[in-house]
């Protein structure tokens, strides 16, 4: 797990230096650089070294010529079944790593390595024979990539503070990001706060030839668009048991201690019963985080510490624990620095302290429960669009009423907000329905909030309903939602945040449930068996039965969050009202200041429960101080 960063064009070489000081974080135990003059081409690599601990793990990586290069973040799992094969075919090797086997891999097969890697990675070849730089992103978009074409040439990191150490990258701001970041709190790819800087989308790759991108192409496209598997409950249970240990069991290979993240729910949990067994003689060392806060119960967030005590205890591994309270805020501009991206959701910060704690352990590599909800169906809007059986065939008149009488409910208890936000966009048709699930702030707030010129730039359709066209309109209603939850929500949201923030302290973090073969399985399942009834990741649930406490799996569904609400009116209100005020809005042009104002009132006076519409808005204030006023804060 590492940083990578590099250019194809007229950028000084100094600018590998600065890219790689931009995200040292990354790599703290290696650094490289390599620049090729005639070309243009630089190559920039901090290493965080995981797999092959000796210097000939060193990147930039050469083959035996010195004609082909590569430089590489994240971890594949399968290389060893290649090893011999590519000895065999008289490939050179100098040691062990990962790396060394996806240059070979890619020396005997060229682009179609792509369909052969199991694992998590983001990496940039330049091949000197073609002139050719060519870069790639996992399937899922675990490992980030970013890129930006200049009037100097391409240039592209493992995050967007690297790149703007080049001055010619265009500061303009996206206005569509700007009003994702409001609207779902975060910005579907490949868009990002500037319109300069683009993210590459998961299981994509492209080629760079010039100074320019020469080609662009999907190597990878989720098999939610497929035909579904007829098969028996009994042997889907099996299956996904099956699948999920040999995920887990992939992702041990180390030559660091491995510990994991464990809150105690069903994917982290999951997770630890199968990789208990696979230290060796040591004990897994699980993490956890409990939040002291006494009023997290009242914005919906049950502490995880109980859960995780009950699975520690019975699969008798190490729990060690991070307590925080309202200090949490106090690393919000930490938080966004290293997020690159304006997101509006605190739960990045639990993942920060854990991956620190993990660190002072001596911890390098955590297993993460992240994708579980994304390809078994966990999240309430799931079970939400099941439930449209049984009104969305009601007359457009009576469904706008529906959706009238949902946002005149008031904002709590937490059950009337949740079935608000169920019936708000009850008049919609659709894609533009499933679609509205994501909203975290409606359409018609969010243009409340923009000013004039960032409202008349925004597109007649929004991103995630451009998304679905490019699926089959006759691919079942669930399976459409977690192709959104796939591509922009996990990727865009919950991957990025992890991937930052552990990596922030250094900590390289796997996702077992999104081994390749198991998303397939998970995929091509009956929907039924995902979603049946109010039950969420009911399959799962079923295969877990006999292995997890049944008090568990059968838990309820909680959130992974922090008491945004109380730090909004508590530690956070001065910065809050600082930061937001009409001067500095108005300064910025970027929203409508009265309509801001007018929001913090409301809000204050408990008129509307906007606290994480205002916790947005102070995360793009503070991204933008961060990124735009002041370039890049000292990390």
């Amino acid at each position: 797990m590492c940083g990578i960063a590099g250019f194809y064009g007229s950028f000084e070489p100094s600018l590998l230096n600065d890219m790689n000081h931009a995200q040292a974080h990354r790599g703290p135990d290696d650094v490289g650089v390599w620049h090729y003059k005639a070309c243009g081409v630089g190559l920039a690599h901090r290493r965080l070294s995981i797999r092959d601990l000796s210097s000939t793990g060193h990147q930039p990586l050469f083959n035996k010529n010195n004609d082909v290069s590569i430089i590489y973040n994240g971890e594949v799992y399968n290389t060893k079944e290649f090893y011999d094969e590519l000895v065999a075919d008289g490939y050179h090797f100098k040691g062990s790593s990962d790396t060394e086997v996806i240059l070979n891999l890619y020396l005997k097969y060229g682009f179609e390595i792509l369909n052969k890697l199991n694992g998590i990675f983001a990496f940039a070849i330049w091949d000197s024979r073609k002139k050719q730089l060519f870069l790639a992103r996992d399937n899922m978009g675990v490992k980030p990539l970013y890129y930006s074409e200049t009037s100097k040439g391409f240039i592209f990191a493992s995050e967007i503070k690297s790149i703007l150490k080049e001055s010619s990258v265009s500061r303009k701001i996206n206005p569509v990001a700007l009003a994702s970041h409001i609207t779902y709190l975060w910005s579907p790819t490949p868009s990002t706060t500037l319109k300069s800087v683009k993210k590459l989308e998961p299981g994509y790759a492209m080629t760079i030839q010039e100074g320019r991108v020469n080609k662009k192409w999907r190597f990878y496209t989720p098999t939610l668009t497929k035909e579904i598997n007829n098969i028996s409950i009994n042997n889907a249970k099996i299956a996904v048991r099956n699948s999920i240990k040999t995920a887990v069991e992939r992702q041990m290979v180390s030559d660091v201690p491995v510990g994991a993240f464990l809150s105690g729910g069903l994917d982290s949990s999951a997770i630890t019963a199968f990789a208990k067994d696979m230290v060796g003689n040591e004990r897994l060392k699980c993490f956890t985080i409990s939040i002291d806060d006494k009023t997290s119960k009242k914005e919906g967030i049950v502490t995880d510490l109980p859960y995780a005590q009950r699975v520690a205890k019975h699969f008798d591994v190490d729990l060690l624990t991070v307590h925080v309270g309202p200090e949490m805020a106090d690393e919000l501009t930490k938080m966004i620095y290293h997020l690159d991206e304006p997101q509006a959701d605190p739960a990045a910060l639990n993942t920060l302290f854990i991956s620190r704690l993990a660190r002072e352990h001596k911890i390098k590599v955590l297993l993460s429960g992240a994708g579980g909800d994304d390809i078994f169906s966990g999240y309430r809007r799931h079970w939400a669009l099941m439930m449209e059986k049984y009104w969305s065939y009601f007359p457009k008149n009576i469904r706008r009423f529906m959706s009238a009488t949902a946002k005149r409910l008031p904002d709590s208890p937490i059950s009337i907000r949740r079935i608000a936000k169920a019936f708000q966009y009850a008049e919609l048709d659709g894609d533009s329905r499933i679609a509205s699930y994501f909203n975290w702030l409606s359409p018609d707030t969010v243009n409340n909030l923009l000013s004039d010129e960032l409202r008349a730039e925004l597109p007649l359709i929004n991103p995630l309903e451009q998304s679905l066209a490019d699926i089959p309109q006759d691919t079942p209603s669930l399976n459409k939602m977690l192709y959104l939850e796939q591509k922009h929500y996990l990727a865009d949201h919950n991957l990025n945040y992890t991937d930052k923030m552990s990596m922030a302290e250094g900590i390289e973090v796997r996702v077992p449930l999104l081994d390749p073969d198991l998303v397939e399985l998970a995929a091509q399942l009956p929907v039924q068996y995902k979603q049946n009834g109010k039950e969420g990741k009911w399959i799962f649930k079923k295969a877990m039965e006999g292995i997890l406490p049944d008090d568990i799996i059968y838990r309820p569904k909680t959130g992974f969050g922090a008491p945004i609400r109380n730090w909004i009116h508590g530690p956070l209100k001065t910065l809050v009202w600082d930061t937001l005020s009409e001067t500095s809005i108005n300064n910025r042009n970027w929203f409508d200041a009265k309509a801001v104002t007018r929001l913090l009132n409301e809000d204050k006076k408990g008129k509307t429960d906007a606290s994480y519409s205002i916790f947005a808005l102070l995360c793009i204030e503070i991204w933008a101080r961060i990124f735009l006023d002041k370039n890049i804060i000292n990390n």
